[in-house]
């Protein structure tokens, strides 16, 4: 299989005879993830932005390029805009056509961003290097050709390979159907090669994914039918058997599922997955959105691989809301480089929590501050404490701004010490739960972290308006760093 890596060779990669990680020898990203902590600290993020569904004149989404550089004449503003070409895609995630992974190649380059549309099925190929400020459209790879080749839809989660090839995540066939899910391989140059898995080895449902070459592993969650997420979210259609709650564990070298993990009513709709950093580690974290779980997988003495839960979340007790009781709902979570920290969302709840996970078993709570959700001073929805008080949270204005929404997609600094935020999940489920980011925009904030005992503290100098564009207010979603990232980044 193109990409693959021997499960016991760490510095040699399949495919195209490049190797990785040979110490002589520079390529993108860093040797280690400790060597990335010492990286410079980020100047521009690269922010995926939707108008999909939400502009009543039909406007095409956009990357955004923010200036994050506190020396920059041009601090906390969005620097350049580049629009898709179509409208409808629902730009999501991002990945990179190199990374920490090819480290060992002095070909290769950190060069272009790779943008699945999720519901289009376009993949945008974004150059970043000619200039960094101002990235431009490189090539788009057709959902006809795609769904042609491969008989694939829906793609969500990119990364790069040691090969120079990229696996795509996609979710479903061209009609929605979780059934034909599966992993789309392109080559360097953007070209379709096939389907990565074995015949017969698709997932039960798809969505994000990672792998850990020295374990000749690779685990993918899985979300949901397309045909179900893409209308809003609806219980039924957890009851109906629409929405996953498994693992799919594939050997890496040759992309057979050896392995399928129930998580059962405590994993509802496992999300992010993250493997450790620490590539010779044999254990990671996924966040199952509607149980609020936070799941640990692990390898056992016996080579298989089994799961614990190690963090819940309790749902409140509400009332002014659909249902009685509000689940945190983590739609996603990062581990800091030095595999030190794990950081989390609620959603709906509105917090963001830091746990200390240097024994994986146990993580300790270290940190939690409430950046907005449902149940903020002002709203009309309030919890019921346990004595029966009604109650709502302190969530502290920026810069004169109101926190809108609740706090969705996370990026941590290279370092550690600085946890950026957006809040707008996906456009249908923001309508559903969160009118007012649809209406008003969403936004970026900036968390400042105690990387020595733990502890968040807000930036109440930090604010980036998504509701202030010059084609009205957009929905801002994933954020990368021009030089990668804790989420974007694997070593082998």
């Amino acid at each position: 299989m193109a990409g693959a890596v021997e499960p016991d060779k760490a510095v040699a990669a399949e495919g195209e005879g490049k190797t990785c990680c040979a110490q002589e020898v520079k390529g993108p990203g860093y040797a280690s993830p400790l060597d990335a902590m010492k990286g410079p600290r980020e100047a521009l993020i690269y922010v995926t932005c939707v108008y999909n569904g939400i502009h009543e004149k039909g406007k095409p989404d956009y990357l955004a390029t923010v200036d994050v550089d506190p020396n920059s004449p041009t601090y906390l503003q969005i620097i350049h805009r580049l629009s898709a070409p179509y409208v409808g895609d629902e730009l999501h995630h991002s990945g990179w056509n190199a990374c920490s992974s090819c480290h060992g190649d002095p070909s290769t380059d950190r060069r272009y961003l790779i943008l699945p549309s999720l519901l289009s099925g376009r993949i945008y190929v974004i150059d970043t290097a000619t200039d960094p400020k101002a990235p431009a459209l490189h090539r788009v790879v057709e959902p006809e050709d795609i769904v042609r080749e491969t008989g694939l839809a829906y793609p969500h989660t990119s990364h790069c390979l040691a090969s120079g090839d990229i696996l795509v995540s996609c979710l479903g066939d061209k009609d929605g159907n979780a059934a034909g899910s599966g992993f789309l391989l392109l080559d360097s140059d953007f070209n379709i090669k096939g389907r990565w898995e074995k015949p017969g080895h698709s997932p039960l449902f798809g969505y994000d994914y990672w792998y850990q070459p020295r374990h000749n592993t690779m685990i993918s969650t899985s979300w949901g039918a397309p045909s179900a997420f893409s209308k809003g979210f609806n219980l039924d259609h957890v009851a109906n058997g629409l929405y996953g709650r498994h693992l799919h564990v594939y050997n890496w070298s040759d992309g057979e599922l050896k392995q399928t993990l129930d998580l059962g009513d405590t994993g509802l709709l496992p999300l992010e997955i993250r493997f450790l950093h620490d590539p010779s580690k044999d254990t990671g974290f996924v966040g199952c959105a509607l149980t609020s779980n936070m799941v640990r997988f692990f390898k056992t003495t016996d080579g298989s691989w089994s799961h614990e839960v190690v963090v819940s979340v309790e749902p409140l007790k509400v009332k002014n809301w659909i249902l009685p009781e509000m689940p945190g709902l983590i739609t996603d979570f990062l581990i800091s480089l030095d595999d030190r920290y794990l950081y989390f969302v609620n959603w709906l709840h509105g917090d963001i929590r830091q746990y200390n996970i240097e024994d994986p078993r146990k993580p300790v709570l270290t940190g939690q501050l409430w950046v907005g959700g449902l149940i903020q001073k002002g709203s009309d929805i309030v919890y019921i404490a346990e004595d029966g008080a009604e109650a709502q949270f302190d969530v502290s204005e920026v810069k004169g701004n109101r926190l809108r929404g609740g706090p969705q997609m996370i990026q941590l600094s290279l370092d550690g010490k600085r946890l950026y935020a957006t809040n707008s999940l996906f456009s249908v489920w923001d309508k559903q739960f969160y009118p007012e980011i649809v209406q008003k925009g969403a936004h970026m904030i900036q968390i400042d972290v105690d990387t020595e005992k733990g502890g968040l503290k807000l930036n109440r100098n930090f604010f980036v308006d998504f509701g202030l564009e010059p084609d009205g207010p957009s929905l801002a979603h994933e954020m990368r760093y021009p030089g990668g990232d804790c989420t974007s980044d694997i070593w082998i």
